[in-house]
């Protein structure tokens, strides 16, 4: 037997909708003003609501930039999951994610300042954010994980871990990372430490006037990330022996 449908009531209906013209139209203003200068009388005054009515949908301003902030970091999760879908060899994923995440920050550079950028004063981002804030950087785990499990992972050598990244890393790798040595884990997380400063440098134009081609210096460094972490493609295919550093 097929379970019932539930059908939305009239009131939920118009309730959905009047939210999604609330976002779209703090989205609109977040280009305009930025996250810091966002209000919700100004929201309401562009919408023809009464500033009364707008806290029936929204108690504050953080409240609706935490909204915000949530479409924003699922937008941009499901680029890189659709980018990471293909089953092609690790590199190919990790070259697909990292292209897809510069195009987005491109076509949405407001949603990817107010994820990346500097924090807005006064706001706290509640853990309601965090599952979101998660979705890209499980996909890059995910192609990690995949490449160890399929034998082209080939770490590098690096410097030894100081004690405290040790510390910090291995949760993380536990969580994410199972089987990935300790080491590959730490050389992850600057990979995509390093990846979100080239998109930040292109974005806020740090590259005035030094880099006329940023496009082919984000190549650059994906491929250098890639090798680093151990998937780069001159790297790829061969199996590694067990690490006494493995997770």
């Amino acid at each position: 037997m097929e379970p019932k449908r539930v059908v939305p009531s009239a009131r939920q209906r118009v309730r959905v909708a009047v939210t999604a013209d609330i976002v779209a139209e703090a989205r609109r203003q977040l280009a305009e003003v930025g996250a810091g200068a966002l209000s919700l009388r100004a929201v309401a005054r562009e919408l023809g609501m009464a500033s009364s009515a707008m806290y029936r949908y929204f108690t504050s301003r953080d409240e609706l930039l935490t909204a915000l902030i949530i479409e924003a970091y699922d937008s941009l999760g499901e680029v890189a999951e659709a980018a990471a879908s293909d089953r092609g060899r690790a590199f190919v994923r990790w070259q697909s994610v990292c292209r897809a995440v510069r195009r987005w920050a491109l076509d949405h550079p407001h949603e990817y300042v107010l994820l990346y950028g500097s924090p807005v004063p006064g706001y706290q981002a509640p853990e309601v954010t965090l599952a979101p804030a998660s979705r890209v950087t499980l996909v890059l785990a995910g192609i990690l994980v995949d490449a160890h499990r399929n034998g082209e992972l080939d770490p590098t050598d690096g410097p030894p871990l100081p004690r405290a990244t040790a510390a910090e890393v291995r949760p993380i790798a536990h969580l994410v990372l199972p089987g990935i040595p300790l080491p590959t884990a730490a050389q992850g997380l600057l990979a995509w430490a390093q990846l979100n400063g080239q998109v930040s440098f292109e974005l806020f134009g740090r590259y005035a006037g030094i880099v006329s081609d940023p496009e082919a210096l984000y190549e650059l460094a994906v491929v250098t990330m890639a090798r680093q972490i151990g998937i780069g493609p001159a790297r790829s295919g061969r199996r590694p022996g067990p690490s006494p550093n493995a997770v």
